[in-house]
């Protein structure tokens, strides 16, 4: 049974769109895609008045280079929204299939799901955040075509161990495709699981630049799958996902310079983030930090709410998480420079201090 046997059928027999940068090999005027023939103010050389490459070739390159794969396993998009986006799409027919989550977990995933109108399988995460394998599986009905895996998990920052990863694939194969999002692996300082693409063709890996390689605002992401997962995802993207400045700035930050910084980056934010999780425990009104392999920390208040709205009047932004399932009294915080992380320690210190602790005590006077 091929993996393509899970997708929808009329993914798998359609046409693909066919651009007019398709047709362009060897052209020197363009007169093929409606396309201005000047290029813009500003435009610096990128060629903005042209379409780009629907899957520029030394991006992938680059990006197949990074991940270890070859460029017929990789592909490239806006973000890893764009990816997760695409394989519901592929793999999900409206009102029939579904997907398998397990919350707390990225919302993308089922906001994916719900627009294509999929079912939801959702097995919780265990009490210490850590992913049930057995239970995933035991949860799991024929609908159930793709089943996401965060690691590290977002908002939790818990890893999944390969060999766990493994036992899923190996499992789903001929039911389902496992799709394993390492949105924040470079933080865990570990292996990617892309190394076993090539013995699970049921395996597809969500990789982005928006994290550890500082464009979040380019939005750059590949998913890294078994080439015919590949070809068919290509079917349905869109004819030009990256606009031309994206390329560039990517290609920067994956240049050897680039990756050095990038990598120096990372490097602060794992010291930093082991020194602001202890420092965070120490402070009264903290129950917990949840230990993170992530470029964030999860931290439980005696009053959340008390503790956003603190940090909000001294202009520091942080992730409420209380929505999510077993996190009703939670922050999310990211790891920043070491200058705001220390900024962000010192205004929840001052709760206590001034009265209004994060505990939920008022100074006389004050409106909480």
């Amino acid at each position: 049974m091929s993996v393509l046997d899970l997708a929808r059928a009329e993914i798998r027999a359609m046409q693909p769109y066919s651009s007019a940068r398709m047709e362009a090999a060897g052209g020197k005027i363009m007169l093929n895609a409606n396309e201005s023939a000047w290029a813009p103010p500003g435009d610096h050389g990128l060629g903005c008045n042209r379409y780009p490459d629907p899957q520029p070739a030394e991006l992938v390159a680059a990006l197949a280079a990074l991940y270890g794969v070859s460029s017929a396993q990789l592909l490239v998009g806006r973000g890893s929204d764009e990816a997760i986006d695409l394989l519901v799409r592929a793999f999900c027919r409206a009102g029939e299939d579904a997907i398998a989550i397990q919350p707390p977990t990225f919302g993308m995933y089922a906001v994916a799901a719900r627009i294509q109108h999929a079912a939801i399988v959702e097995t919780p995460l265990a009490a210490d955040f850590s992913l049930d394998v057995n239970a995933v599986l035991a949860a799991l009905t024929p609908a159930v075509k793709l089943v996401f895996v965060c690691t590290p998990n977002n908002p939790t920052g818990q890893l999944v161990p390969p060999s766990e990863v493994e036992r899923l694939a190996t499992t789903l194969a001929g039911r389902a495709l496992l799709v394993v999002d390492e949105a924040y692996v470079e933080f865990a300082g570990v292996a990617s699981v892309s190394s076993l693409i090539d013995r699970h063709e049921n395996l597809a890996v969500l990789r982005t630049l928006s994290k550890a390689w500082a464009l979040a605002g380019a939005r750059i992401g590949a998913v890294l799958a078994n080439a015919e997962v590949i070809g068919l995802l290509r079917r349905i993207i869109a004819p030009y996902p990256l606009p031309r400045p994206c390329v560039e700035l990517a290609l920067q930050a994956l240049s050897a310079e680039g990756q050095q910084v990038a990598r120096a980056h990372v490097a602060i934010v794992r010291s930093e983030r082991e020194r602001v999780a202890q420092a965070l425990a120490g402070l009264r009104g903290v129950r917990e930090v949840v230990p993170s392999q992530a470029n964030f920390l999860a931290v439980r208040f005696d009053d959340a709410g008390q503790a956003y709205q603190r940090l909000l009047e001294a202009g520091i932004v942080v992730r409420d998480v209380r929505r999510y399932a077993r996190l009703g009294d939670a922050l999310r915080i990211t790891i920043g420079t070491p200058e705001e992380n220390q900024r962000m320690l010192v205004v929840l210190g001052s709760l206590a201090a001034d009265g209004r602790d994060v505990a939920g005590a008022s100074a006389p006077g004050t409106c909480t």
